[in-house]
């Protein structure tokens, strides 16, 4: 049982100015954007949640666990400075270079919540800074360059030639984690309470966020005093060639490496300083990896008919990515989807040249079809239970893997015909779990789930009513064949379902209505709109 409210407010200025100068073949722009975010946290004061383990408990009253969180109110306001420049230039006739150069200036917030001062590997020497201390020193040497070209190889009419090619600098902030500090030390108290009846009584609230040492029950989030953004190195290459006057398909190479990417350390030092017990070490140290080729078609507009198509190849890794027994291993990233699939057609239906309610009922209608396709999300698989012995903290642990065996069974006893061979139900595992605080010798990200495909379909005509209204009448059919696509698998090695699909696709992303998700069972829907 759980009880909470609270609420929250951002607000957000953005200055955005450019200039413009023409020099001969150069055409230069200079800019300035500065972004304020704001952000008012009004958190629930008292936030209580109880937990009963029996249906004794529940039937005597007694709470086997009444844990009570009070938070204050924060006011966190993030200043980003971006200043750029930028050259178009026709070098040639054929070769137009664009050359940009982009400083950015994003220093730690305002009003900033509780850190530390002193030397993390010298527990004795650690201290709570004053409040209003930066939880870091700004960097101002983030300067960001950026190439582009564009090559016009063939210039024959209606079989064009470009190559294209850019790469570049992109820097991100720190923001995200800089907010982690306002539910720690000086915002946060927690109280626990065990075998307590409910409602609880008034004494059992009688505590507050404290700043008295030690800070042994609130985190404490620690920075670097030279933390650097992240940044990204980026790169592409394309070539475009004109199929005709209408059509036109594009090849392309699409790169990027992340470079000083965040990682969160969990620290315990309840046994080294009696004034602290968990911080959590917030530093750059990590990397990320993504490589893509695609490919397009493209055909406008034609006798009635437009169509677009497109395919991608891609691999993205990284280190640990949400992986907790992993946290410093190299492999495929969550969200590495190999090979995607997407097209759109638009087809204007014949019109009918009859002067009778037929053609009134029948023409002007317009017909879209829309198909999407992509291979399967890794699965990140959990073994044992395991309790970190240096926080106290608990997470799942890898598992081992016999590569002689079969990695997956097949049979309608399963959604979807597949499972991953493993768990408590599997005769011959593949998957087992690790003895003890093993590391394991599975890869991290190696498994895969369920594929993805849906098919979308609408029907649609527009009526002029008047110089300004129009009456759209649409018909849609959402996964039109009634494809099953099926979504999250069960991870966890100890469970009787593991390895198999526990949800639809739908119900697995779950942000919008299911009539509407991609992955759900077959969905009309009828609109009638006034267009204005």
């Amino acid at each position: 049982m759980q009880t909470s409210n609270g609420s929250s407010e951002s607000r957000q200025w953005n200055t955005v100015d450019t200039a413009t100068v023409l020099l001969g073949h150069h055409h230069l722009r200079f800019g300035i954007d500065y972004r304020r975010l704001h952000s008012i946290l009004t958190p629930p004061n008292n936030d209580a949640e109880a937990v009963f383990e029996s249906p004794e408990s529940v039937l005597t009253n007694s709470a086997d666990l009444l844990y009570i969180v009070k938070r204050d109110n924060a006011t966190p306001s993030f200043n980003e400075t971006g200043v750029f420049i930028q050259d178009e230039w026709k070098a040639t006739p054929d070769l137009t270079l664009s050359l940009g150069l982009r400083w950015e200036v994003n220093p730690s917030p305002n009003s900033p919540p509780y850190t530390l001062l002193g030397n993390l590997n010298v527990p004795s020497s650690l201290i709570l800074a004053p409040r209003g201390t930066p939880l870091w020193k700004t960097t101002w040497y983030n300067f960001a360059p950026r190439l582009g070209a564009s090559w016009l190889v063939h210039d024959a009419a209606r079989w064009e030639t470009v190559v294209r090619a850019g790469g570049g600098v992109f820097f991100d902030t720190d923001n995200e984690l800089a907010t982690q500090g306002y539910g720690g030390v000086g915002f946060t108290a927690m109280n626990y309470l065990f075998g307590v009846a409910l409602p609880a009584v008034s004494s059992d609230f009688n505590f507050a966020p404290s700043l008295t040492p030690p800070y042994t029950s609130s985190s404490i989030y620690a920075f670097p005093a030279h933390l650097q953004l992240p940044y990204a190195l980026e790169w592409n290459a394309a070539l475009q060639q004109a199929l005709g006057a209408k059509q036109a398909l594009t090849i392309s190479y699409v790169a990027s490496n992340g470079r000083r990417l965040l990682q969160q350390q969990e620290l315990n030092l309840s046994d080294l300083t009696a004034n602290f017990g968990t911080i959590y070490y917030l530093k750059n140290g990590v990397t990320s990896n993504y490589q893509s080729l695609q490919a397009s078609f493209q055909r406008t507009l034609r006798n009635g008919i437009q169509v677009l198509a497109a395919y991608t190849w891609g691999h993205s890794l990284d280190f640990g990515s949400n992986s907790f027994a992993l946290p410093l291993t190299r492999g495929n990233s969550d969200f590495d989807v190999r090979n995607t699939a997407s097209a759109g057609l638009t087809w204007d239906l014949p019109f009918i040249h009859d002067h009778t309610p037929v053609q009134a009922l029948i023409s002007h209608w317009s017909l879209d079809g829309r198909l999407m396709a992509r291979t399967a999300f890794p699965v990140t698989l959990q073994g044992n239970l395991l309790t970190d012995q240096g926080s106290g903290s608990t997470y799942f642990g890898n598992v081992n893997y016999d590569p002689s065996k079969p990695l997956y069974l097949y049979g309608s006893q399963f959604p979807g015909g597949r499972a991953i061979n493993g768990g408590p139900l599997a005769e011959n595992p593949a998957i087992t779990t690790a003895g003890g605080s093993s590391a394991g010798n599975a890869p991290r990200n190696f498994m895969r789930g369920f594929n993805a495909t849906q098919v979308n379909l609408a029907l649609h005509r527009e009526i002029p009513l008047h110089e300004a209204f129009r009456l759209q009448l649409r018909a849609e059919a959402f996964n039109m064949l009634n494809h099953p696509n099926f979504g999250y698998v069960d991870p966890n090695l100890n469970d009787q379902t593991f390895g198999q699909a526990t949800q639809s696709l739908s119900q697995s992303l779950g942000t919008v209505s299911a009539l509407y998700q991609q992955g759900g069972a077959r969905s009309l829907q009828i609109a009638l709109k006034i267009l204005f």
